[in-house]
């Protein structure tokens, strides 16, 4: 009964978020030809959360020593072709150079910025009806000429969407169409990142200009919430994050006690759990009560391990594609998934427990 409840809500929503006309329907937008008239704002994204972060150090980068520091299991491009249209990472400074590390770069570190910004860029050149979101933890305060520079050196800027403002959330977002049309579909948020002093690259939004979340420190399934957290200026005021017209982000990833006080890692043994279709911490049930909440559908949905429960389905059926999706496709299983790793000692308890000491000595009180 729950799971039929669950589905008639995410029905009635999806129902509500079509009924507007197609521009073109021999152009697949973001996997389906439903999608190319609606707005940006009027469709639900699916979220690859630490997208460069793998379990399994071969299936990206030789860089990648800790594999159980992973929150994904196929590289950022496997995520964008299998139907992920939200890209995050976290961006430190590593002696000098702008890196993508798990909280810490001697804990993990997935390269460059701009190398990953590169292969983001091939995928796009390949796919040109698609609009891609990414989403940069600006863990180290990187200045928007920082970050600009790395997004020139990977020759990925001719995508970006500049909005009309950069100082208050907009009123009316493009549709998908117009953004593959005027060649600007890349929309790039950065926490945080102060607009008035971004005078150089203003495709870089400030994300909590733009977006609110809900709570992401999760450790139990009953404990999933839809009221605002974040930015401070709504936290706890939902409707007013709403009527502000900031899109609302889904955060939906469970995390678990790596065995040293204040250390979470993600709960690995409840993922077909936490991303499944129905049940108590179901994404399921999280996208029909927060779709309540909104009174639309998020925008985006942010998980673990994609590619593990039902995640793309969902976000299919809030978006109302289930019967008109094309170029989805499934990820190539990798060596070591997420179940496999099996939490912080993994493969190699050596391994584990010097990936444990990383995390303390990096000071890891939240997963971001």
């Amino acid at each position: 009964m729950q799971a039929l409840l669950t589905w008639a809500v995410l029905a009635s929503t999806a129902f509500a978020a079509v009924l507007v006309p197609r521009q073109n329907s021999s152009i697949a937008c973001n996997n389906s030809p439903a999608l190319c008239s609606r707005s940006y704002s009027n469709i639900t994204q699916l979220g690859a959360h630490n997208s460069p972060f793998l379990t399994n150090a071969n299936s990206n980068s030789e860089t990648i020593t800790f594999t159980q520091a992973g929150n994904q299991n196929v590289s950022s491009t496997a995520q964008l072709s299998a139907g992920v249209r939200l890209l995050t990472a976290q961006v430190h400074n590593s002696n000098g150079s702008w890196h993508l590390c798990h909280s810490s770069c001697s804990l993990l570190d997935a390269g460059t910025l701009s190398a990953w910004l590169s292969d983001i860029k091939t995928w796009m050149d390949a796919n040109p009806h698609d609009v891609v979101t990414i989403l940069l933890v600006n863990s180290d305060n990187a200045s928007a000429e920082d970050l600009d520079k790395e997004f020139k050196a990977a020759n990925i800027t001719s995508y970006a969407y500049t909005p009309s403002s950069t100082t208050t959330a907009l009123e009316t977002w493009p549709t998908l169409q117009d953004l593959i049309s005027n060649s600007t579909r890349l929309v790039t948020f950065v926490a945080p990142l102060n607009p008035s002093s971004n005078t150089v690259a203003p495709y870089l939004l400030d994300e909590f200009t733009f977006v609110f979340e809900n709570p992401y420190k999760v450790t139990s399934l009953s404990n999933f919430s839809c009221v605002a957290d974040r930015p401070p200026t709504v936290q706890g005021q939902t409707a007013t994050a709403i009527s502000s017209g900031r899109l609302p982000l889904v955060n939906h990833f469970l995390g678990t006690n790596a065995g040293i006080a204040g250390v979470e890692v993600p709960d690995t043994s409840n993922i077909t759990t936490t991303n499944g279709l129905s049940g108590t911490g179901s994404l399921g049930q999280a996208a029909s009560d927060c779709s309540t909440a909104y009174g639309k559908s998020p925008a985006f949905l942010l998980v673990d391990f994609f590619d593990e429960g039902s995640a793309i389905n969902i976000v299919n059926g809030l978006n109302g594609i289930q019967a008109s999706t094309v170029g989805q496709t499934k990820p190539v299983a990798t060596a070591m998934s997420s179940s496999q790793a099996a939490g912080p000692v993994g493969t190699s308890a050596g391994q584990g427990y010097l990936w444990l000491v990383a995390l303390f000595v990096a000071g890891l009180a939240r997963m971001i």
